[in-house]
């Protein structure tokens, strides 16, 4: 018993008394204070943030209770036919801003169809975002499906629980924001095609614009003044209970400049261009879900729209007897698709044109005479622009562009009255001025070939009265 009493003693007597405690937490205060001072003055703050940041993410392992993440998948859903999700849009454009200089991993390449270097997030590493004082982690999730040889990308934005209503209410919003305030101060135009369900994007590259279109000037102008009121009027569209959108009929022989004309109107209103073709539509689900997945302030694109036997009058496919006495056959179009008139005439007044703003859809053909009279009712196609042959006051906008002649030439009057009497595009005779690099050169080799047109149209005219007149006696 004595023994046992010693040794409690003794245990009691070994404990630090509450001044040494005091004194152990003043000198562990003093170091922990004197480290901090060291570290702020030692250590970049870039530095410390990415410690601060790794500690952070190693510890939130163990806290995974805490922790909220969203998916953001590239597309929202299949079976709906709205495919195109914004915020993964917005994210992949916005994440590349926020990446410093203390991350190691990243996506850097130069490509063919884009001027200035792309950079990106690279799969399955973190990128923390610092927003009102929280911190919010993205990560972009690869992996590849086992009926798809492509990699499916998503991204993972991952916060604390407490931030779960400034993630919804404020910084999601933050994020669309600056996507859309970034796509507005670059200004490049987008041209999308089609390919595996998916719009994949290369930047417009393309050159035209009206001052360089060889169009008549009132034409011209005809056509810049409605564009403006189109902008400007979104107002009244919604006054008068209309969606937000207009039609364009682009029609004339090939060479006219109609696809330049697009491609003006897209780099005037720095509309993104949605190249659609028809003959890769396989149903009417499958076009509604193709405009639908487009964004808006767009223009959507169907070039040759003659060549599909189901925008053409019946009249003019009943008599085939033979899917080959088709010259749109030749080149795979009007095979029997699965889309049919009405489901596209649906969303151009029917009740899916609501769904999006500020769009403009633009039909080109050769052949007007064959499109069914009902695509070109006002309100579908709104506006029907004849690109035909060059004449003289388009010729004047060559003659600048090509060879610099803003002023009078001699040769321009002879050359107007060979224009006058001959059937020649825009793209033979630009195409006539690039071979000489003297200016009086070219108009006379311009004048020559007008010349043996002409005379040949003369013969043939010739020829042509001649067999009439045989025939008729």
């Amino acid at each position: 018993m004595a023994l046992y009493t010693k040794n409690v003693s003794s245990y009691f007597t070994g404990i630090p008394s509450a001044s040494s405690w005091f004194e152990l937490y003043a000198a562990f205060s003093t170091f922990m204070m004197l480290l901090r001072t060291a570290i702020n003055d030692m250590l970049p703050r870039q530095l410390r943030n990415l410690i601060t940041t790794k500690l952070e993410s190693f510890f939130a392992k163990f806290q995974s209770g805490n922790q909220v993440s969203l998916k953001i998948d590239r597309s929202w859903d299949r079976t709906s036919g709205k495919n195109r999700n914004e915020l993964y849009h917005a994210a992949h454009e916005y994440l590349p801003s926020r990446i410093n200089r203390t991350y190691k991993t990243l996506k850097v390449g130069k490509l063919e169809d884009c001027k200035n270097l792309v950079l990106a997030v690279d799969g399955n590493h973190e990128v923390v975002d610092e927003f009102e004082g929280s911190k919010f982690t993205w990560m972009l999730d690869e992996k590849t499906e086992k009926d798809s040889s492509k990699p499916k990308y998503t991204f993972i934005l991952s916060f604390h629980e407490k931030q779960r209503e400034k993630a919804m209410e404020r910084y999601i919003p933050h994020v669309l924001r600056t996507y859309e305030a970034m796509k507005a101060e670059q200004k490049i135009v987008k041209i999308y095609s089609r390919s595996c369900d998916y719009w994949e994007q290369s930047e417009l590259t393309h050159p035209a614009t009206f001052d360089t279109l060889a169009l008549d000037p009132e034409l011209k102008k005809s056509i810049i003044d409605d564009l403006d009121r189109f902008l400007r009027r979104k107002e009244l569209y919604k006054r008068v209970g209309k969606p937000w959108k207009r039609g364009y009929l682009l029609y004339g022989p090939p060479g006219t400049g109609k696809s330049s004309l697009v491609a003006a109107i897209a780099n005037y209103l720095k509309f993104d261009v949605y190249d659609l073709e028809l003959n890769s539509v396989f149903s009417n689900s499958d076009l509604m879900r193709a405009i639908r997945n487009t964004s808006n302030r767009s223009i959507i694109v169907i070039e040759d729209i003659d060549c599909n036997k189901e925008v053409q009058p019946r009249s003019a496919t009943e008599g085939l007897s033979n899917p080959q006495d088709s010259e749109c056959d030749k080149d795979g179009f009007g095979k029997g698709k699965g889309f049919t008139l009405s489901g596209l005439l649906n969303y151009m007044d029917g009740l899916w044109s609501s769904c999006g703003e500020e769009r403009i859809m633009v039909f080109t053909t050769n052949h007007k005479e064959r499109i069914d009279g009902a695509l070109l009712r006002p309100g579908r196609m709104d506006m029907h622009i004849n690109l035909s042959f060059l004449k003289g006051k388009g010729f004047r906008v060559l003659a600048s562009n090509y060879l610099g002649l803003d002023g009078h030439h001699p040769l321009f009057q002879q050359i107007d009255d060979l224009l006058e009497k001959t059937e020649v595009t825009p793209a033979v005779v630009a195409e006539h001025l690039m071979r000489y690099e003297d200016p009086h050169h070219s108009l006379e080799a311009i004048v020559k070939f007008l010349t043996q047109m002409d005379a040949q149209n003369q013969v043939e005219l010739q020829f042509t009265s001649t067999t009439t007149t045989t025939q008729s006696t």
